[in-house]
């Protein structure tokens, strides 16, 4: 059997599985051989010292290397219930060992047969003994499977136990030849010091017994590190390659800068930048000035000041005859947007238009007529931007506000409507580093890490139920001085099998029993969009003191007067969305609140959540605990297009070694060192490898 036809064998072919546990490893991810060397044991255990059985003492886990002196099976007055018993000795001593309704354990351990035994020593009236221990048989050396040895420890895949996979593991890596061909490359394998192929994959799954078992539950021994940096590197070089080969395509329009921009866009400033807006407007803008479309990605945390930034890229393109073409994810926030541009370009000679699902159908015939002929040259709008209707006279910037709330078909979509434009992604969602080298590995990165002066810091508070009455105060004072105040639910109706006040109920609560004398308004995600920006407009224009509402205030909403921010339920919610709905308070010159209200009992993970989000405000500090405490798959809520489907590494653990991966990966494409293995694996099996799909 060749080595291809080996690692591709499916799992239902090898020894001992057939169709039932076939399928329950397909539903662990496992269908190959391969698929079975690169799903790394969760954690390892040392079975390889054996111990002198006079020795044992209660409480421990032990290995002992004796023989079987005797064996029986007893039947209990329960019905059905047997106990398997043995007595194991060695030249120190004896134990006994028992097995708990394993009646077949008499057909295997039988007397005078050398056994290891693996588990914890108890203490009862009768004396020492082990209960349902892990147990092998020796055969030439001690060096098994289960005992004797340092054990890997696999997740359970259905009917197929830790030790069903070790044992198919041990059995598919004896089939492997002595050396196997590798797709790194050498000159890669010997300046990172890496572990041979075949080596790295025996010793993750069965490291010698000198191995550190605190380096192997680490993930950090040379084998294990071996096998991370290998998928994290095959999954950049992917990106890698994509990333130069878009490099090759080149615009028909590439913007200049001179002097008269400059003084346009000093103009159009209403206060000084920061350092770090200053930074990222210089990347931006260098970007744009090259040949090759820009595909950059723009960080900022709540009130960084981004969109600051995104307008002056605008005014850039603009000012070079080309059109910008600006989506945001809901009407309120294109709305918002559309507002502030309006004002900041008040007098400058371009137009601003507002195109979304709800603008009228002459309105709307109108403007896609004034787009077309260039006449309309910033677009502010909704996903309504990609109908095929639209057609842009010279798009040469498209901006996408929250990205990750479109789908990619959108986000390509509205970037075909022009040849070639650059490309300007914002997010207020703060990224972890090692996600952004992954969802966005082919974008560059520009980060805005401080806040416009002025701004006071947000005091946060976590607070149990029991005090309510107090934090209702706090909210009666801050109204009492012209201020409003947001309160946030988890859901919009009540259910049966989730203890949580419901948003309306809690609403009409409000407004008739604690705040009488004050408006209170409702919004929520199943009300009609006119609806919700009526609500909206008058929270604004300060009509409606408390809104009430789920999370669709969670990005984007600018009501710089409101000061209190009511989370209720607040160990329900994830670390980064409990940021975000901070985020939407201290937008003016006071002092302003965070409530975070949590209900008893709460879990580890919320307490660390909640404690977490009150030692800073720091939002890529928060993003980065959010990535350990959720893991990559649920960071924005929903599974994201560009977070690869990892069988060995870790994002939240592995930080250092994606990055050294990254680094490689583009080094090697950029040097033009890319082998025929490697072109092939990115041509034929990376998509399907990593579980991708295109990305916007």
């Amino acid at each position: 059997m060749t080595l291809d036809s080996l690692l591709s064998t499916p799992l239902q072919f090898l020894k001992g599985v057939g169709p039932r546990k076939a399928a329950d490893l397909k539903r662990a991810g496992l269908l190959t051989v391969e698929d079975l060397f690169y799903r790394l044991p969760f954690r390892y255990e040392d079975r390889s010292r054996m111990q002198p059985i006079a020795s044992l003492r209660p409480g421990v886990k032990a290995a002992v290397l004796g023989e079987i002196k005797s064996a029986r099976l007893a039947i209990t007055r329960r019905r059905g219930f047997k106990i398997f018993n043995a007595i194991v000795g060695d030249a120190s001593g004896a134990i006994r060992c028992s097995w708990m309704n394993q009646a077949f354990l008499a057909d295997i351990l039988q007397p005078h047969l050398p056994v290891v035994i693996f588990g914890d020593v108890k203490l009862d009236s009768t004396g020492l003994h082990f209960l349902n221990p892990e147990y092998e048989l020796v055969t030439e050396d001690i060096s098994g499977v289960h005992t004797g040895r340092i054990v890997p420890f696999y997740e359970k895949a259905g009917s197929v136990t830790p030790n069903m996979q070790r044992k198919l593991v041990r059995h598919a890596i004896d089939r492997l030849p002595a050396e196997l061909p590798d797709i790194l490359p050498a000159e890669l394998r010997a300046r990172l010091h890496l572990v041979a192929r075949r080596a790295a994959i025996d010793e993750s799954h069965f490291p010698p017994n000198e191995a550190s078992v605190d380096q192997l539950n680490a993930f950090r021994t040379p084998a294990q590190r071996r096998m991370i940096f290998e998928e994290f590197f095959l999954f950049q070089i992917g990106h890698a390659w994509r990333r130069h080969t878009s490099s090759m395509e080149l615009k028909p329009f590439v913007p200049l800068v001179d002097d008269r921009i400059r003084a346009a866009a000093a103009k159009i400033l209403p206060f000084k930048l920061t350092a770090g807006q200053r930074q990222a407007v210089k990347e931006i803008v260098d970007d744009m000035r090259q040949a090759q479309p820009m595909h950059r990605l723009l960080q900022g945390d709540v009130g960084a000041g981004k969109t600051i930034v995104a307008l002056l890229a605008a005014l850039v393109a603009m000012e070079n005859g080309l059109q910008v073409a600006f989506m945001a994810p809901t009407e309120i926030l294109a709305g918002q947007h559309y507002g502030n541009i309006v004002r900041l370009l008040f007098q400058s000679r371009f137009r601003v238009d507002l195109l979304t699902g709800s603008t009228p159908g002459l309105k709307k015939h109108t403007l896609h007529a004034q787009i077309e002929r260039g006449t309309s040259n910033l677009i502010v709008g909704t996903h309504a931007l990609v109908q095929d209707t639209i057609r842009f006279h010279k798009l040469g910037l498209v901006i996408i506000d929250e990205q990750h709330r479109f789908g990619v078909a959108q986000r390509a979509a509205l970037r075909a409507k022009g040849l070639r434009p650059d490309v300007l992604l914002m997010t207020a969602t703060p990224i972890p580093r090692t996600l952004a080298l992954t969802d966005y590995s082919e974008l560059d990165v520009s980060k805005i890490a401080d806040l416009p002066p002025g701004r006071t810091p947000v005091r946060t508070w976590v607070k149990p139920e029991s005090r309510r009455d107090e934090v209702y105060q706090l909210v009666r004072d801050e109204l009492d001085r012209g201020r409003q105040a947001y309160v946030i639910y988890p859901l919009v109706e009540e259910s049966e099998k989730i203890d949580l006040k419901s948003a309306t109920e809690m609403a009409d609560h409000l407004q008739a029993e604690v705040f009488p004398f004050y408006r209170v308004a409702l919004l929520h995600g199943r009300m009609k969009s006119d609806a919700k920006d009526r609500i909206m407009h008058a929270f604004a224009g300060g009509q409606i003191h408390i809104l009430v509402s789920t999370t669709v205030v969670e990005v984007g909403v600018d009501v710089p007067n409101a000061s209190v921010m009511l989370v209720e339920h607040a160990e329900r919610f994830g670390l980064s969305q409990l940021h975000q709905l901070r985020g939407r308070v201290g937008r003016g010159p006071w002092q302003s609140h965070c409530v975070l209200l949590y209900q008893a009992p709460w879990t580890d993970d919320a307490r660390e959540r909640l404690k977490a989000l009150a030692s800073t405000s720091d939002g890529f500090s928060i993003a980065e605990r959010d990535l350990e405490l959720r893991g990559p798959g649920d960071f924005f809520g929903t599974r994201q297009s560009g977070v690869p489907q990892l069988r060995t590494g870790d994002l939240a653990r592995d930080r250092e070694i994606m990055e050294e991966a990254h680094r490689e990966a583009r080094r090697i494409v950029s040097e033009g060192g890319l082998n025929a293995e490697l072109l092939q694996f990115v041509q034929q099996r990376w998509q399907q490898q990593f579980g991708l799909i295109e990305v916007g």
